[in-house]
């Protein structure tokens, strides 16, 4: 490719809301534009990259047994709603009517489309198990769109999905797509870890995210130093250490609190320890019940494992005017005591209680009113539960089950494995197949993607320098980055022409910067802001050589044109080599 027919070039100015590197480095480099917010232009060199993924994840899907195929952009709206996705995915699902006032949901994720197009088969046993991928645009209204390619309202995913018979045989393919999904990031160049992960509104019961570390990432993570335990905040765990069990049971007893309604004003007052105090957070959820949530109050509530526990789809915190009014407490005083025998008739509510709360005894917080608190509180005594279980969320310091200590790190999610169980096939009718005994079984499923704009901007996030982007010569746009220089002297015009051809005919990829009236400086400051992994230098001063640079390299070396073309060869060799 010639650069001066190049449709893209290289600007020295960025926006001021750019502040991840690669969202700048991208745009600078000539490699994407913004359409909308959070839509974005691959131009020539970054529809290069983004093939190069596409190519890597098909190739690796293709070996783990894989089946490639395309389900239409627009979904039948009332797919979604057969899943109750309508609701519990509303807040960033797009919709549209067609001209027969048909409603279709632009599609965010695929799992409805895929059981619907499975279920229009009469498969059997011996149908099973297959896993079906496709690489197709999906589109998620993001409430704000940022960091360029990371977060997005519009993207190219690899989503799949696979069928079993059962349990077992799924537990297979989700190790055959770790695997698999171990060997892309591999070669892509970006060091995963793998994240244990909650489904959120996809469904089933555990997953996993491959993330790469990165300041710049949203996902917020705790590991071991052995890196044996990695878990997203929303799903970690951590030991409770029990703190006063030796103590004797007291009376409970009402007593005068004129203070503050924080933690900190009842641990100043009551001159006892935070974690001996109860933590007390009112939630409502999407069908108007009241959740009120219970924990020592060292440790803070995980929203996430809450809407597990009480199997709700969406929970805010109860405003002031709803706890005086419809529950009869006071705010920073409100206490699981009595609390069902003061709540207004009509309202339903339900006590959550953390398991930290049987690693205390004589527990002291509110008392349902102004200025009054309870000493003394102990579980089961004083007060039920009608749910308990871990709703705790881990924080770094804390310790794992095992002893090991949490450290908090943060990354890119670019992919993710999810266990679907028969979330769908339970939903959805007709979702089955001819067991052996001839009756009809749900299937059992798992699905699996990968955000092909998310990697390529985390390739770069990982790989580059204060002069630009450095590309893994898997993903590079062109291996070989041709510069000539004093192309205004027709002898060297010749030699820099008659090796771009050469290459071309090796089928080697090749950008030439052929512009004749750009300085070297700005030649090669291009050429390290776009980042291709071999620089190649024709001028005066390089006489009947090459200079070659790698561009993750610092030094330079003249060689001859027979050695610059058995050196590209073998390092093509070494990239085939790793597939």
């Amino acid at each position: 490719m010639l650069y001066s027919k190049l449709f893209g070039k290289t600007v020295k100015e960025t926006q001021r809301d750019m502040r991840a590197a690669s969202h700048k480095l991208l745009y600078q480099a000539g490699f994407v534009r913004e359409s909308t917010s959070g839509r974005y232009f691959f131009l020539p060199l970054g529809n290069l990259v983004r093939n190069k993924i596409i190519s890597i994840v098909r190739e690796e899907m293709d070996k783990a047994g894989g089946q490639e195929m395309i389900s239409p952009v627009l979904h039948p709206l009332e797919l979604w709603k057969e899943t109750n996705r309508t609701n519990t995915a509303g807040f960033e699902l797009m919709k549209i009517k067609d001209r027969h006032d048909a409603e279709f949901a632009l599609g965010g994720t695929a799992e409805e489309m895929f059981v619907d197009v499975v279920r229009k088969f009469q498969l059997s046993y011996r149908d099973l198990p297959f896993n079906i991928y496709q690489f197709s645009q999906k589109f998620r209204d993001e409430l704000r769109a940022r960091g360029g390619l990371l977060r997005v309202r519009e993207f190219l995913m690899k989503d799949a999905y696979s069928f079993h018979t059962n349990e077992e045989d799924f537990k297979k393919e989700y190790q055959n797509m770790w695997d698999t999904y171990s060997r892309i990031y591999k070669r892509v160049g970006l060091k995963t870890l793998v994240v244990e992960s909650d489904n959120g509104y996809i469904g089933g019961e555990y997953c996993h995210e491959f993330v790469v570390e990165a300041k710049v990432g949203e996902s917020r993570f705790l590991i071991t130093k052995d890196g044996k335990y990695c878990a997203h905040e929303d799903v970690a765990v951590f030991k409770k250490e029990e703190k006063n069990m030796d103590d004797e049971l007291k009376e409970m007893d009402a007593v005068d609190a004129k203070r503050g309604i924080t933690m900190e004003d009842g641990v100043k007052l009551h001159n006892l320890p935070l974690w001996q105090q109860i933590k007390d957070v009112l939630y409502v959820d999407e069908n108007g019940r009241f959740v009120l949530s219970i924990i020592r109050g060292d440790f803070d509530v995980n929203e996430t494992k809450l809407k597990h526990l009480t199997n709700t789809v969406d929970l805010r915190h109860a405003t002031s005017e709803e706890i005086r009014e419809k529950i009869n407490s006071e705010p920073g005083f409100i206490s699981p005591v009595g609390i069902k025998d003061i709540l207004n008739k009509g309202f339903k509510l339900i006590i959550v209680a953390d398991s930290s709360l049987r690693t205390i005894r004589n527990a002291y917080g509110g008392a349902n009113k102004l200025n009054c608190d309870m000493l003394n509180m102990n579980i089961d005594r004083d007060y039920k539960a009608d749910i308990e279980g871990d709703i705790a969320m881990a924080q770094a310091g804390f310790k794992t089950k095992s002893g090991q200590k949490l450290t908090e790190s943060k990354g890119i999610e670019v992919g993710n494995i999810f266990q679907l169980g028969y979330h769908y096939s339970t939903k959805m009718d007709g979702a089955t197949f001819t067991s052996e005994d001839g009756s009809l079984q749900k299937y059992y499923m798992g699905c699996y993607g990968i955000g092909i704009g998310r990697t390529l901007a985390t390739i770069v996030e990982v790989h580059h320098d204060d002069k630009g982007i450095i590309w893994p010569s898997q993903v590079a746009p062109y291996l070989v980055h041709l510069i000539g220089l004093d192309l205004q002297n027709e002898e060297i015009k010749t030699k820099v022409d008659a090796l771009y051809a050469k290459l071309q005919e090796a089928e080697i990829e090749v950008l030439y910067d052929d512009r004749e009236n750009t300085r070297a400086g700005e030649k090669f400051a291009d050429a390290d802001l776009i980042g291709i992994p071999v620089r190649l230098v024709i001028s005066k001063r390089t006489g009947d050589n090459i200079e070659w640079k790698r561009r993750d390299e610092a030094k330079t070396e003249l060689l001859t044109e027979t050695e610059t073309l058995q050196r590209l060869n073998n390092l093509i060799t070494d990239i085939r080599s790793n597939i």
